[in-house]
């Protein structure tokens, strides 16, 4: 009995080895974790399962399969009203178009999880994705769309890293000079 996984122990030798780089690998993992967990009814894990499956598929530049992962995995956490684990799915998602240089899907995206992360109060998520948000707005040419998103997700991370405290003091500093300019 020993020498048998559960399906968690499965999917997590899945992130394991996602982890490490190993994507074929890891795909083996998650769809027989999958299958394990449709076997047990286990909803909620098959959907996490399936867009764990749809990240290992985006980093092998899998569109077509990537995208349709999430948007099975988004279904079902939508019709299971696991809100944040949907929001997680568009993060994904968002990421996704972001990298095909769908500039416009990406915002769409990335948009509904941001809003999905503050009606949540997950403000580390909501931070995370702001920023992304704010890139491709830059990207897209909305220079200070760009900017003010970016800077709004600056502000929300509870724990940002030492170099988003910088580039938020820095863009601070720069709010400053810009109203003592408009000021005179």
């Amino acid at each position: 009995m020993a020498g048998i996984k559960t399906a968690q122990e499965v999917k997590e030798e899945g992130m394991r080895l996602f982890h490490e780089g190993l994507y074929d690998e890891a795909t083996a993992k998650f769809e027989q974790a999958r299958e394990m967990f449709a076997a047990s009814g286990d909803e909620i894990e098959e959907a996490e399962t399936v867009n764990n499956l749809g990240v290992v598929y985006r980093k092998q530049d899998k569109w077509d399969e990537a995208i349709a992962a999430l948007e099975e995995a988004r279904a079902t956490f939508v019709k299971l009203g696991d809100h944040n684990r949907e929001a997680q799915t568009l993060g994904n998602l968002g990421g996704l178009y972001a990298d095909k240089n769908e500039r416009d899907k990406a915002k769409e995206c990335l948009r509904q999880a941001a809003d999905a992360f503050a009606e949540l109060g997950d403000k580390e998520h909501q931070g995370e994705t702001l920023l992304a948000l704010g890139v491709q707005l830059w990207k897209t040419g909305d220079r200070s769309g760009g900017l003010a998103t970016y800077e709004a997700g600056l502000q929300v991370l509870p724990k940002p890293t030492v170099r988003q405290k910088t580039v938020r003091n820095l863009l601070r500093m720069r709010n400053r000079l810009v109203g003592q300019k408009g000021g005179n």
